[in-house]
């Protein structure tokens, strides 16, 4: 027992460090950009921009009026676009449409930041997340029936009327942020260390081999697949990026895990948010699996034909 407890003790001593380092990195990204996300919430920015998306809307069979919802969502977390979605008239139809284009494209600048740091450009994943948004609206508007049942919900938005209470509604839920990334940050790198000191990784990793390769991902994907649809896409580019440091995990295989988790991560805590408003859970899990595969599959068929191409190429000026 004393051995077991002496390796659980190492483990939390190796973790402890990175954990404070990736902490204050994740931090660093995520308060700034809140602050200029309200900040440009209380300017009327965001109304602004949501006027270009209100004729784009009418392809996917949404009113204008729901713009401001997906350019929320692109720019806070989904509580924020759900605050938003609850003073608007829309029915179930158009907000089980809207809600998978918000889980699908959500917290843009923070995410795609965290991604960066794991082999994936920046721009490249903010234009997926909002292309494939409208791919996915797309999809669901030729798919799902009429339905006039009316989208019901019980909250309501926040409206300050003040820079100071912007300010102070900013440091509090930065407080909530910076606990909220210390508690799990830490839990996820002591975790990682325990699975790796008792090699535990490749036993739970195994089993989920079949599923990656069915949904094009490399061996070495299952644990950064778990921890990306449990805890999403901050937290666990947190922990993929602590693997890319360390060298057990190469920017190539987390880049690839990246385009799958672009578009379907945190299926446990943003699905059962959005079952709890009355979405359909298959359609949640089953449309962001499906598009999620979709992309990955596409890019190795791209890369596919570019290294046939460039085979032709090279052959050509060799003769």
């Amino acid at each position: 027992m004393s051995c077991l407890s002496q390796r659980l003790w190492k483990c939390t001593q190796e973790a402890l460090p990175k954990s404070g380092k990736t902490c204050l990195w994740l931090l660093g990204i995520i308060l700034p950009i809140s602050l200029g996300v309200r900040l440009l919430d209380y300017y009327g920015a965001i109304d602004f921009l949501a006027t270009f998306l209100h004729p784009v809307f009418g392809l996917i069979g949404l009113p204008g009026a729901l713009a401001i919802v997906f350019i929320t969502s692109i720019f806070l977390p989904l509580y924020a676009s759900i605050a938003v979605m609850a003073s608007l008239a829309m029915t179930m139809r158009e907000a089980t449409i809207l809600a998978l284009m918000c889980l699908v494209a959500h917290n843009l600048p923070v995410e795609c930041a965290v991604t960066r740091k794991t082999g994936s450009s920046f721009l490249g994943m903010v234009a997926l997340r909002i292309g494939m948004a409208f791919v996915v609206a797309l999809f669901l508007n030729m798919l799902l029936p009429v339905n006039d049942r009316p989208f019901l919900l019980a909250i309501q938005p926040d409206n300050y009327t003040t820079l100071a209470e912007v300010l102070r509604a900013w440091a509090y839920s930065s407080l909530a942020i910076v606990l909220t990334i210390v508690v799990i940050v830490t839990l996820l790198m002591i975790l990682q260390r325990i699975l790796t000191e008792f090699d535990l990784i490749d036993t739970l990793s195994r089993p989920l081999r079949p599923l990656m390769r069915l949904f094009g991902l490399p061996d070495s994907s299952p644990f950064l697949w778990i921890v990306g649809n449990v805890v999403g896409l901050a937290y666990g580019g947190a922990v993929m990026a602590d693997m890319v440091e360390e060298g057990k995990l190469s920017l190539q295989d987390s880049n690839t895990v990246n385009y799958h988790l672009s578009v379907s991560h945190s299926l446990l805590e943003d699905t059962l948010l959005f079952v709890a408003l009355g979405i359909n859970l298959w359609i949640i899990v089953g449309t962001r699996l499906l598009f999620a595969t979709g992309v990955v599959w596409a890019r190795r068929f791209i890369i596919y034909l570019g290294r046939i191409y460039n085979e032709k190429r090279h052959s050509t000026f060799s003769t």
